[in-house]
């Protein structure tokens, strides 16, 4: 597959409009800023005020952080088909191809505050209407998942794995970025790039170390 040129510096231009390309951008802690106090506080709601046991809140609380690894993965039909459809390629630039584009880009690896909140707040909606009130519980699980996605999205640009074990999970996206895009889908866990067939084989896959450094932060 023959990708486009990777660019070390920049960012891609989203939307002509200033305030419009603005809101496309965000850092890490803003994010974390934002969830944090709401993910306890519904937990903490859902303790004292619905009366849930302890032991209950936390499992289905991790039970959304769990569907999180699910939520993420983007299969490659899905992904396609994005692409096919009218204004599907604006869209998929939009919510992910400008990553490729601009791997250097950290302004872009979470999604900025405002259109975040309003996808939250129909998420919520959405699990209430399917799960009641357990979606007290459910949503801050999801939401905590959400959050170390992309955090780890945002460490494997930024530093080498921190342990031998992880370096996997490191070379699988690393190899998304510059050998195939249709595969390695997994960020903070390869468990459904396993389950769906779309798991580079590691042990054939050679390093290539220029194209590593042209995806990290700060390198040169």
């Amino acid at each position: 597959m023959k990708f486009e040129k990777i660019h070390n510096k920049g960012q891609a231009r989203l939307f002509k409009n200033d305030y419009l390309e603005m809101l496309t951008k965000t850092h890490p802690l803003v994010i974390w800023g934002i969830y944090i106090p709401i993910i306890s506080y519904l937990l903490y709601y859902s303790a004292t005020t619905l009366n849930f046991s302890v032991a209950y809140v936390f499992l289905i609380f991790f039970a959304g952080y769990f569907l999180v690894f699910l939520r993420v993965y983007r299969p490659p039909v899905c992904f396609s088909l994005g692409k096919r459809k009218p204004n599907g390629k604006k869209i998929s630039y939009v919510m992910h191809g400008n990553h490729h584009h601009f791997p250097r880009d950290r302004q872009r690896l979470f999604m900025p505050p405002v259109p975040s909140i309003i996808i939250a707040s129909v998420l919520f909606s959405l699990f209430y209407l399917l799960l009641g009130r357990h979606a007290f519980m459910f949503f801050p699980g999801f939401m905590l998942g959400y959050l170390m996605y992309g955090t780890m999205h945002y460490a494997i640009h930024a530093w080498n794995p921190p342990f031998k074990w992880m370096k996997g999970l490191w070379r699988n996206h690393h190899l998304h970025h510059y050998k195939d895009e249709h595969k390695g889908f997994g960020v903070s866990s390869t468990i459904w790039d396993h389950v769906f067939g779309t798991m580079f084989d590691l042990k054939r896959e050679k390093e290539d170390k220029e194209k590593v450094q042209e995806l990290m932060f700060g390198k040169k």
